[in-house]
């Protein structure tokens, strides 16, 4: 059996956005008539991902909890953000003009930092689900990640709950 609930968030603008989408996810599984298999959380999204991690509580000064600061730092150190042109081939001329024929600004096309972290990271969790509870262990969370800092958008999160 599958059963399958989009959520949606909203992302801030000119800065890496976490989402603890856990109790969300919870409440999809909940609904589903499902007991036991699997539970995927997806974002079709090529510069936001899915991870599972702990909350870490404290906030550091940009406001993000500790351990999401100190994960964008050492993100940073390997894919530096795309501040300005020349840090990396994407974009190039073709790239540009298209997204100029899709009504996107010149910054929006300046996102390759966050098209190379989330194919990193990855889009997608997989979480076993056992008598409706997921297997989080005792302090997983799910975080839905947006690296683009071009702008503030609305977000898609696919669940889908597969099993029996």
């Amino acid at each position: 059996m599958v059963y399958r609930e989009k959520l949606e968030v909203m992302s801030d603008d000119r800065a890496i956005t976490f989402h603890n989408i856990t109790e969300a996810v919870k409440k999809v599984v909940l609904n589903s008539p499902i007991k036991n298999g699997i539970v995927s959380i997806y974002s079709h999204h090529t510069t936001c991902a899915v991870i599972t991690q702990e909350q870490a509580f404290d906030l550091s000064v940009t406001g993000l909890e500790t351990l999401q600061q100190d994960f964008v730092e050492a993100l940073e150190k390997i894919m530096p953000d795309c501040k300005r042109e020349g840090i990396y081939l994407h974009p190039g001329p073709k790239a540009i003009k298209f997204a100029a024929e899709h009504d996107e600004d010149l910054r929006g096309c300046h996102n390759t930092d966050a098209h190379l972290r989330s194919a990193l990271i990855g889009r997608s969790e997989n979480i076993a689900l056992i008598d409706k509870e997921m297997d989080l262990g005792d302090f997983g969370n799910i975080y839905f990640i947006d690296f683009d800092t071009t702008r503030g958008r609305k977000r898609s999160v696919q669940v889908t709950v597969i099993g029996e």
